[in-house]
């Protein structure tokens, strides 16, 4: 099997799919690794690197794409890239489907094998492969150091002569990964963390790394089989807005990491709540790709809105290339040598990480909530 590396073409994506030390393990599997030219640099890792663990480089990216057996990618892939590949092949890549119905389309009738690595089961066997954790947990922590720069105050107490600075409030609204990270990197600043999660199971969680848990009770089960936060009843949002609204008012730095069905972004601070705010508080959303938390955010820039800064930075992982890299590279040597059977990658169609992460295969589309959205319902 030969596995194909392009370089990301992608805007400020600095990333690669697989870095040297991945290439070596797959390489004493027999499997050929062909990257493209200069994919690595950026990340921090030369053509020299890949060559000595065994890689070839491929200046041509038409010929890469096009004799590739597997394409692993960090970002959607362009459409010219997937009319290159041949029929037959095998994609892996953050394709969000629903965000991208028109791409899956072509990799369907292209006949490619797409894998989506936002769709891989969040269970205890496919927790190696988890792009998603490895990525927001990177995220979650660049969000507190944002936040540290743009903030009008110190993280930590400090006694001067001066007299005493008080720490500053940090208000973490989501407590998956990113949300963990985002309180476990504001405690080591010195901050004093408060969190909340519709999901009432990960006060324990938030407590452990030093926050304090702040929270509606649900009174319905707030988490999906897949691990996910899912929707809830108005009552529920409505005292969970309230809450929002009092919490963000005393606080200094407000995090965002909300996503439902790890893919929406909810709506959750309104243009009067951040009113309430103090000035010179910030706030960081963190699911400002899926529109935002907070419905004044501007995905990609940093704005300021009655005397608020609110910070809405876009793939956070690719500002720290060498180890969102690393971390990526891991999870997808991972998935492959999971299926790498007697010399080949077996495609086990009844395998529920093989079920749950392939998007397309022979011709069609296999994702539930893409074809909803071709027959004209909702996803």
């Amino acid at each position: 099997m030969k596995i194909g590396v392009p370089k990301e073409v992608r805007e400020h994506e600095n990333r690669v799919a697989l870095v040297p030390e991945s290439v070596k393990k797959l390489v004493a599997k027999d499997i050929t690794v062909v990257v493209e030219a200069d994919a690595g640099v950026a990340s921090s890792f030369t053509d020299g690197d890949y060559v000595s663990v065994g890689a070839t480089i491929e200046p041509d990216r038409g010929k890469l794409l096009a004799e590739t057996d597997f394409l692993l990618t960090v970002s959607v892939p362009e459409a010219d890239d997937v009319a290159a590949l041949p029929a037959g092949c095998k994609l892996i890549g953050p394709l969000l489907p629903i965000r991208n119905v028109e791409r899956v389309q072509q990799l369907a009738s292209q006949k490619v094998s797409a894998f989506s690595t936002d769709c891989i089961p969040r269970t205890t066997r496919a927790q190696s492969m988890d792009t998603l954790s490895s990525m927001a947990n990177i995220a979650g922590y660049k969000a507190v150091l944002i936040a540290s720069v743009e903030v009008n105050k110190y993280f930590p107490m400090f006694m001067t002569a001066a007299g005493t600075v008080f720490p500053a409030k940090v208000f973490i609204i989501g407590a998956g990964v990113a949300g963990l990270q985002a309180i476990a990197t504001a405690k080591r600043l010195g901050g004093s963390v408060e969190a909340t999660d519709t999901r009432s199971s990960v006060k324990e969680q938030i407590e452990s790394l030093g926050g304090k848990f702040v929270g509606v009770d649900a009174g319905e089960d707030a988490e999906t089989a897949g691990g996910y936060a899912k929707e809830l009843s108005k009552e529920f949002y409505e005292k969970q807005a309230q809450l929002i609204a009092d919490r963000c008012a005393a606080s200094d730095v407000v995090i965002t990491t909300a996503l439902i069905g790890g893919v929406k972004a909810p709506k959750l601070i309104t243009g009067a709540m951040v009113e309430k705010m103090r000035p010179g508080s910030v706030i960081v959303d963190l699911a400002a790709e899926a529109g935002g938390n907070c419905e004044l955010t501007e995905p990609g820039t940093t704005s300021t809105h009655h005397h608020v800064k609110i910070c809405a930075p876009l793939n956070l992982p690719s500002t720290m290339p060498f180890h969102g890299s690393t971390l990526w590279s891991r999870n997808m040597t991972t998935f492959i040598l999971e299926f790498w059977k007697e010399g080949q990658f077996q495609l086990d169609l009844e395998d529920e990480i093989i079920a749950g992460a392939l998007v397309t295969h022979d011709g069609g589309i296999r994702h539930e909530g893409v074809n909803k959205a071709l027959a004209g319902g909702e996803s």
